[in-house]
């Protein structure tokens, strides 16, 4: 029913001519219920065999219009043959937050050794999509209200004794909001405790460096323990955020990185953690180099790989062992 009324639903392209991939589309309009908004196709050249399906654009537009976040889910229904096209495009597509699925060539596909799923008769791999849907996410959730809630009950003594240590520490306000990329890429707040006398501007960033004189004394033991991001456990609790993820980053480190690193923009299919795989493993703090920030993104996107609850559970529990001190952080 929500989804008939236009809620929680997805936004879904084609890319290529392969009339398997017509029909998916033309299955989603006739099924609202499943949730997907139908965009339409794109194409090297307009379809004339099809008149009930939007044309959107060449190759070129859906790259665009996917890295401006236009479209959440694109299937590729291309020939086996294009292959090295197809390669292109799924490259270019990891510099985006959309849900990548393949179509297979009904030709090749017995050969195919990977996970498929079958959508209306129609069988697709995913190629980047997130592990949390249908009862993962349902679990997923629940663990982090259920986690979220307890740590706030417990900790909620520790955050009156910071609150106030900040106030006197220097003028400001106690804590401060910073725009950061969630599940997807769409922007959320992200709550943290103030530890700079100047605070940082969301579009210039710059990471607090070793004896910054910005970062208070008590900024300074709070970032070192890592107790400055408490308050983002109200994100969890509020559904922006999860226990476990990759950690948010600013707006203007993503679009840095994001064209420096391939499969950056994957991070975002799911949603920012207080802690994570990389955390555990000692990639924290600073990342003052391209390699520390590729590192980084490699275990991001093996978590996302690996993920299941006893891995949530695994990393919960060796952070609070070895996640807390953080050497790295200024």
């Amino acid at each position: 029913m929500l989804r008939r009324l236009g809620y929680n639903t997805r936004r879904v392209a084609v890319v290529g001519s392969l009339p398997a991939g017509i029909n998916l589309l033309k299955g989603f309009a006739e099924e609202p219920w499943m949730g997907f908004i139908v965009l339409g196709y794109y194409n090297s050249e307009v379809l004339t065999n099809v008149v009930d399906i939007n044309y959107c654009g060449n190759l070129d537009e859906l790259i665009v219009d996917a890295r401006n976040g236009k479209i959440d889910r694109i299937y590729i229904a291309m020939n086996m043959q294009e292959e090295a096209k197809i390669k292109k495009i799924v490259q270019q597509l990891t510099d985006t937050t959309c849900s990548v699925l393949l179509i297979p060539d009904i030709f090749t596909f017995n050969i195919l050794q990977a996970r498929t799923e079958e959508i209306n008769g129609v069988p697709v791999v995913p190629l980047f999509d997130t592990p949390l849907s249908g009862i993962n996410m349902i679990f997923k959730r629940l663990e982090d209200i259920i986690v979220s809630s307890i740590i706030l009950v417990l900790i909620s003594p520790v955050l009156l004794v910071i609150s106030i240590a900040v106030k006197f520490s220097s003028p400001g306000p106690v804590l401060f909001r910073q725009i950061r990329y969630g599940m997807d890429g769409k922007p959320i707040r992200v709550w943290k405790f103030r530890s700079m006398r100047v605070m940082e501007n969301d579009n210039i960033v710059v990471q607090a460096k070793k004896n910054d004189v910005r970062v208070t004394k008590v900024g300074k033991f709070l970032r070192s323990t890592s107790l400055d991001e408490l308050p983002q456990f109200f994100n969890v609790w509020c559904g922006q955020m999860s226990v476990v993820g990759p950690r948010p980053h600013a707006v203007a480190h993503n679009e840095q990185y994001r064209a420096l690193i391939q499969g950056y923009m994957l991070r975002h299919k799911v949603k920012p953690g207080i802690t994570g795989l990389a955390q555990i493993n000692g990639w924290r703090g600073e990342t003052d180099t391209l390699e520390k920030m590729e590192k980084r993104i490699e275990y991001d996107l093996l978590y996302i790989r690996s993920w299941s609850i006893w891995l949530d559970l695994k990393i919960i529990f060796l952070t609070v062992f070895k996640g807390f001190i953080n050497k790295a952080a200024y």
